[in-house]
């Protein structure tokens, strides 16, 4: 992208400080190779008591406490897990990128953004039980853009022109979630200066609409994945 367009882009102003969408102080030593035998062995017992019907507040109350995990462990453990009647739905469901070649392809924006953010940035990213990728990140109402998210938006497109024979994108987004508008604004910007088919459209809730839909979706959102 020339300097110009990416000026226009990121010219806007950026109360909140953060620059980046990188791993918490405290990851380095949280998720370190001598940790990842607690973790694993606690998603597997948490999986254990999600595929008997355990509710996952207590079952996760009940592993955090049993390997004495912090609440961002916690929080991993919960995000890489879920049950195995969960996992082979999930899996039965999931598409190779050959045959969703061409297809309209629709993106829970928000969770695919996300993601890529914390890839580029070194974060912190858990490949679940059911084989999807996560991130650590909480919008919680708020979304703040981040050096890496237009870099992360350019990978969706040329991902799409080179690995899905120029799927066109329907990118639903939060609509309550602060900033949305400027984020669609930036979605259809990019996909001009390229000329990718795009439409963006912000959508008071994106899970049931996704969950509900018969499209190609990319998430790793449990709800719709489940839907």
């Amino acid at each position: 992208m020339n300097g110009s367009i990416a000026e226009t882009l990121y010219n806007e102003p950026m109360p909140d400080k953060r620059l980046h969408r990188g791993a918490h102080p405290d990851d380095a030593r949280l998720f370190a190779a001598p940790q990842w035998e607690a973790l694993r062995a606690a998603v597997a017992d948490l999986a254990w008591l999600l595929s008997h019907d355990y509710a996952i507040h207590s079952a996760l109350k009940l592993v955090g406490d049993h390997y004495n995990l912090t609440e961002r462990q916690r929080i991993a453990v919960m995000r890489g897990t879920c049950s195995d009647q969960s996992r082979a739905y999930r899996q039965k469901h999931q598409l190779t990128r050959q045959a969703a070649a061409g297809q309209p392809l629709e993106l829970d924006g928000y969770n695919v953004i996300t993601t890529l953010e914390s890839a580029l940035a070194g974060a912190v990213l858990l490949q679940g039980r059911d084989g999807c990728v996560r991130d650590m990140a909480s919008l919680h109402g708020h979304y703040k853009r981040v050096a890496e998210t237009q870099p992360a938006i350019e990978m969706v497109g040329h991902f799409a022109q080179r690995h899905l024979a120029g799927s066109p994108l329907h990118w639903l987004l939060d609509k309550p979630v602060s900033n949305s508008g400027r984020l669609k604004t930036i979605l259809r910007q990019t996909a001009a200066c390229f000329s990718w088919p795009w439409t963006v459209e912000l959508v008071n809730d994106p899970d049931p609409i996704l969950a509900a839909s018969s499209g190609i979706i990319a998430t790793a959102d449990s709800i719709i994945l489940d839907g």
